[in-house]
């Protein structure tokens, strides 16, 4: 019999009871790979950590982390789980929502795609549903481009697989850089930047691996239609999204490349400069486009850039 792949399949869960037993129940039934779940849980009010506790309780590769600190979102809960999973014994590491339905072979397809094309981390498309019985393909395999971590991510963390080469390295910088690591509000784009910055390839599959499930709670959800376009458009307008791109490019390391300090300051020639790199900076087409007229008229009616809270207090401390 060939030798299963090891996984770490990490999960961070918040109010998520009505869902969790689907979720689960993918991942345990997942074909040709030997995982364990390990699931950290967000001091929930809907029974969460009963429940899992019970579920640990009952199959063994379900493990549940002991209840820490209050996350306040997922990001933190995610780098939590890198922090205090030990990796020691398993060949890739792989992340959960608590609400999505996997496809019974996800992960030995990831592999499989991994192996063949010689990359070091993996992610792919998703199929988004909603209760009335919608769905919509989420296309996120447009060709990379230089410099597009700072700007994306590389589609929904729930789909990504990583290999110990790029896991271990991750985990090291993020306890050096720990309590800057805490502003950081999206794990998946910090982690996708990390990897990219520092060389490793990646393979994004046109391939849907996942139903990603629509729903009132979901933390970030589909960006489909003039509501998540509007929504898009106000978190870079009130500063947060340019204070995400400069901490991620400075816990990476990239802060200091040329490229990076000709727009850092973000001034009204800065964003001009940086409207001209759209190309380098987005995957998709329609987002250079979109890129390069939200810098233009930031620059248009520029004053001095205002920034999210605490991504800035972290770049200052």
């Amino acid at each position: 019999m060939p030798v299963k792949p090891r996984i770490a399949v990490l999960l961070a869960a918040y109010n998520g009871v009505h869902w969790l037993e689907e979720q689960i129940e993918s991942i345990r039934h997942q074909t040709a790979v030997d995982l364990t779940i390990y699931i950290s849980v967000d001091p929930s009010s809907d029974g969460t950590e009963q429940w899992c506790a019970a579920c640990a309780a009952e199959h063994t590769e379900v493990v549940l982390l002991p209840v820490s600190e209050k996350f306040g979102g997922a990001a933190r809960n995610f780098f939590r789980l890198i922090r205090d999973v030990s990796f020691e014994g398993y060949d890739y590491i792989a992340f959960s929502d608590q609400d999505d339905i996997w496809d019974t072979n996800k992960l030995e397809h990831s592999v499989r795609m991994l192996q063949s094309h010689d990359v070091d981390a993996y992610s792919s498309n998703v199929t988004a549903f909603w209760p009335s019985g919608k769905t919509l393909l989420l296309d996120k395999a447009q060709p990379q481009v230089e410099w597009d971590y700072l700007f994306e991510a590389a589609g929904p963390g729930c789909t990504y697989l990583m290999s110990r080469k790029v896991a271990d390295p991750l985990k090291a910088l993020m306890l050096q850089s720990w309590e800057k690591l805490q502003s950081v509000s999206l794990h998946d784009w910090y982690i996708y930047a990390f990897a990219r910055s520092r060389g490793f390839k990646w393979f994004i599959d046109p391939r849907s691996t996942l139903r990603y499930r629509q729903h009132e709670r979901n933390q970030v959800g589909a960006n489909t239609g003039i509501k998540s376009l509007v929504s898009r458009y106000k978190s870079i307008n009130n500063g947060w999204w340019f204070s995400q791109v400069k901490l991620i490019a400075f816990l990476v390391g990239v802060k200091v490349h040329p490229f990076v300090c000709r727009w850092w300051a973000l001034g009204r020639l800065e964003l001009l400069l940086l409207s001209i790199n759209a190309w380098r900076c987005r995957r998709r087409v329609r987002d250079k486009f979109l890129f390069f007229c939200v810098c233009w008229i930031n620059a248009a009616i520029w004053q001095p850039v205002h920034c999210a809270g605490d991504a800035i207090t972290a770049l200052k401390k």
